[in-house]
């Protein structure tokens, strides 16, 4: 399929198939994909919390408005970040770049982030909107369907997940096969309307 196509028709699925599998090499592939989306300075700071016991997924989705897609979606994601990938040995982000390179980068890194936590978590959102778009173009080039959420109680998820401290949720992504038409696009606003040139 190709790029426009997979924008065109990816739509946020509301009813999953629930008997249907995703293999584990689709699964690796979707996966491997992904972790191609860029982040700044490479720090690479998504986290996939993959939830595949169906437990676990009966406990989030008691703390996601009831939304069948936590329990029926092939493959469901707490997509997280960590907060301070930036400092948690930063060379591992450049070992294959030229020493002037490094020499630049790992001071610069600090500088950019280091008591700054709003950067941080900006950084954070930023990285994890990025990656999700990209994991949700890819499902939809393999021909599946995918949903991203925010409709949940934040804290109970983390404490259900065990999310470290210095992680953050910023969303769960749902990947499977559509059981039931979507809707017409319900209303998109006119280029005219989103794009301002130069200065609003």
């Amino acid at each position: 399929m190709k790029t426009e196509e997979a924008i065109i028709t990816r739509r946020s699925i509301k009813h999953f198939d629930p008997e249907h599998k995703l293999s584990e090499a689709e699964i690796n592939k979707l996966l491997s994909l992904a972790i191609l989306s860029p982040t700044a300075f490479n720090q690479q700071n998504w986290r996939f919390v993959i939830i595949n016991n169906p437990d676990v997924r009966k406990e989030i989705r008691s703390q996601s408005w009831d939304q069948s897609q936590v329990t029926d979606a092939s493959l469901f994601i707490v997509l997280c970040a960590d907060l301070k990938a930036w400092e948690k040995e930063p060379l591992r982000y450049w070992k294959n770049a030229p020493k002037e390179v490094t020499e630049f980068m790992l001071p610069a890194i600090d500088s950019y982030y280091r008591n700054k936590h709003q950067v941080q978590r900006d950084e954070a959102m930023r990285s994890c909107g990025i990656v999700a778009q990209t994991l949700m173009l890819t499902a939809r080039s393999m021909n599946y369907d995918s949903c991203p959420m925010d409709g949940f109680d934040f804290d109970g998820v983390a404490k259900i997940i065990n999310l470290p401290e210095d992680h953050v949720i910023t969303m769960f992504i749902a990947v499977g096969k559509a059981i039931k038409p979507v809707w017409p696009r319900p209303g998109q606003l006119s280029m005219q309307e989103v794009i301002i040139e130069n200065r609003f």
